[in-house]
């Protein structure tokens, strides 16, 4: 199965603080996890993608949260400069790509702006989550993509069998 997945969880030197979320080496994955993420690796084609580079913003860069989730979108950094045309270019980037490539499924990062799926930074800076999507993971999921996050990757496996 072709699947999209965000950079940083590969081991990606992308996120907006220069670093990545790697699964296969992160401490905060037991090894089981890794495991199960190796297999998903090995076993499906893999296309690295991250939309908040794709739509031109450097790394490292400003943090940035979705401060309006529905439209108008906003999203600004930290400091207040407006980022949003760039979010919503790396998200329609990530969507030409799976229509392009036939991708239906996409693993991407929790919590971000872009990419979270369930959960994302209520955009006052206060390390407060609220229920909500990014906006590549809304935009893809608008358009049929299935979207998780690596906090779901048994989920993510089963559908993966049920589905290939």
């Amino acid at each position: 199965m072709k699947l999209l997945i965000s950079s940083c969880l590969l081991g990606e030197d992308v996120r907006y603080d220069g670093g990545n979320s790697s699964i296969a080496m992160g401490a905060s994955f037991s090894f089981s996890q890794k495991e199960l993420f190796m297999d998903i690796l090995c076993e499906n084609e893999i296309y690295s993608f991250c939309p908040e580079v794709s739509g031109g913003l450097t790394t490292p860069r400003q943090a940035a949260e979705l401060v309006s989730s529905n439209k108008p979108f906003k999203v600004l950094t930290k400091e207040e400069d407006d980022v949003t045309i760039n979010f919503l270019l790396g998200a329609k980037n990530a969507l030409d790509l799976c229509v392009n490539e036939g991708i239906k499924v996409a693993l991407l990062k929790s919590k971000s702006p872009s990419c979270g799926n369930s959960l994302i930074y209520d955009g006052t800076f206060s390390d407060k989550l609220v229920e909500g999507k990014g906006l590549t993971a809304r935009l893809l999921e608008e358009n049929g993509v299935v979207v998780f996050n690596e906090t779901q990757l048994k989920d993510l496996n089963k559908f993966i069998k049920t589905n290939s």
